[in-house]
């Protein structure tokens, strides 16, 4: 496994670089958050751990540009002393998709760590994602809940794909429209009538929602609330 560990503290890069290169994987440092970015989008990593407070370009800008500036859907592990609801949610609306406070264990980490990569590595090799009794066919671009087939319209049906690809964190409005619309940003905002049309389809018939608004920030799906 090639993993990137962008950390200013020396001490803690080194005892992540000879913990993890002990049991064979391949590291990569950077020590400030602009030269761990340009690592970042220069190379694939099969995982990138982020310090939170860097000089040069902190955590959570550097994990938003990531986002925006690639396909790559390379899971982040931010390292943070911040143990908050509100410093969480602002991680996720940027891209993280898991936090581990300081200070910790590095066994602890390597679990977090092999959990997200095999995480990732199931979404990708599985055409067939299911969240509760919703279930998305890739390759057919077929929808059911309960069994009961549910037709979208080719952008909803990208964005419930997006959704339940990282069902595991918030997904911000902004990651939502670059994802969709890309170069081409719409007027207006079409997103919210998407959202609400896949509510139509996906939550309203149902006893459950799975489909939640997280207010000011963006959208999940799931089983349950935050």
């Amino acid at each position: 496994m090639k993993i990137l560990v962008i950390e200013d503290d020396a001490d803690i890069a080194s005892n992540i670089g000879q913990y993890f290169e002990d049991k064979g994987h391949q590291l990569d440092f950077a020590y400030n958050g602009t030269h761990g970015l340009t690592m970042a989008l220069a190379e694939r990593f099969d995982l990138i751990i982020l310090d939170l407070m860097l000089p040069g370009k902190d955590g959570i800008t550097l994990c938003r540009e990531f986002r925006q500036q690639t396909a790559h859907d390379t899971p982040i592990l931010m390292l943070t002393a911040r143990d908050t609801l509100d410093d969480k949610i602002i991680g996720f609306e940027a891209g993280t998709d898991d936090y581990l406070v300081k200070p910790f264990s590095l066994r602890e980490l390597e679990v977090r760590v092999l959990a997200l990569v095999r995480r990732g590595l199931g979404s990708k090799n599985s055409a067939i994602m299911r969240i509760d009794n919703l279930e998305l066919n890739q390759d057919t671009m077929q929808v059911s809940r309960a069994s009961q087939p549910i037709k979208l319209k080719p952008k909803a049906f990208r964005i419930l794909t997006y959704l339940m690809q990282h069902a595991d964190r918030v997904i911000s409005r902004q990651e939502l429209i670059d994802h969709i619309w890309s170069a081409d940003p719409p007027e207006g905002d079409p997103l919210r009538v998407h959202i609400h049309s896949l509510r139509q389809e996906i939550d309203k018939p149902f006893d459950k929602e799975l489909i939640h608004t997280v207010h000011g920030v963006g959208y999940r799906i799931g089983s349950e609330h935050l």
